[in-house]
């Protein structure tokens, strides 16, 4: 339980407050299912504070230091943390539902089975944060920092993502369904076996990405940036990825079956064993793709490159081939 005399002195406000603590270094201050709802601790020191199951529902913690404080099981639900100091801090299964951190600093800060949904963290920095099974749903992410980040299993479904920095990012079977992307940096990101269905991922920067085992049925990817990375039996149904980036990445097995992929680079892709029926190639650049047994019966390939392109078992039946600049020696080989 939090202790009567600090809990007081913390209720008089920062001022007070700050001036004992700087006096008691010693003092970890323990403030453990206490009761503050919307109290103004603006500029607070609370510093390794204990805060487990605190209630700090509509507090005001603007510019606070929380530094490697524990408010695990805290509920922050609607609580204004802009710009407030939790480097380091453990919010293990805290409840932040609507709360407000934006410019947060939240490097290296535990957020496991964290509730976040509709929270602001536009700007904030979550470098090297554990968000592990942390409920994002419809949260502003815009701008934020998630370098190193552990987002593994995290739902993140409908958030906003526009700019914010995903590099190296573990995003290992997190639910990104229907979330916003648009230039976000997530090279060498980890997503294999997410879920990205209707994500908007226009203009985003995916260079060495995993998507092994991804879903992206429905996604936006126009423009995007996707050389190197590997898309292994990734499902891609109608994915728009018209005018993106996309050489040397590895779509082997990859289902792309009604997939937009006009204006598209894929030179020395791996598109082996994949699934491009009914396909939108219009003016794609395929030179030096391994097309060996890929499915591209009924697709769209008026104007494509395909010069020096392994076609061998290729099923090109039915495709529109008008204008395709193709070795004519392989001919023979193609199915239909």
């Amino acid at each position: 339980m939090a202790d009567r005399y600090q809990l007081k002195l913390l209720k008089k406000g920062s001022r007070i407050w700050n001036t004992w603590r700087a006096k008691h270094l010693e003092r970890r201050p323990d403030l453990s299912r206490a009761t503050l709802s919307e109290a103004n601790l603006g500029g607070a020191d609370l510093s390794e504070a204990n805060l487990y199951q605190a209630n700090l529902i509509k507090a005001v913690l603007t510019g606070a230091t929380l530094r490697e404080a524990n408010l695990g099981a805290a509920d922050l639900s609607e609580a204004n943390l802009s710009w407030a100091n939790l480097v380091k801090a453990a919010l293990t299964g805290a409840t932040l539902r609507e709360a407000n951190l934006g410019g947060a600093d939240l490097y290296g800060a535990n957020l496991t089975w964290t509730i976040l949904s509709r929270v602001n963290l536009s700007e904030a920095n979550l470098r090297g944060a554990d968000l592990s099974g942390a409920i994002l749903t419809g949260a502003n992410l815009s701008k934020a920092d998630f370098f190193g980040g552990n987002l593994r299993g995290a739902d993140l479904s409908g958030a906003d993502l526009n700019r914010a920095t995903l590099r190296e990012a573990n995003l290992y079977w997190a639910t990104l369904t229907r979330a916003t992307f648009r230039g976000a940096d997530l090279r060498r990101a980890n997503l294999n076996r997410a879920d990205l269905s209707e994500a908007i991922l226009s203009g985003a920067d995916l260079g060495e990405a995993r998507l092994r085992g991804a879903t992206l049925n429905g996604a936006s990817l126009s423009r995007a940036n996707l050389s190197g990375a590997d898309l292994r039996w990734a499902q891609c149904i109608k994915v728009v990825l018209s005018d993106s980036l996309l050489s040397g990445a590895d779509l082997k097995g990859a289902i792309l079956s009604g997939a937009d992929l006009s204006g598209a680079d894929l030179s020395g892709a791996d598109l082996s064993i994949a699934c491009l029926r009914e396909a939108d190639l219009y003016l794609a650049s395929l030179s030096g793709a391994t097309l060996s047994g890929t499915d591209l019966s009924g697709a769209d390939l008026r104007g494509a490159n395909l010069t020096r392109a392994s076609l061998s078992g290729t099923d090109l039946n039915g495709t529109n081939l008008i204008g395709a600049l193709l070795d004519k020696r392989d001919l023979p080989d193609l199915q239909g």
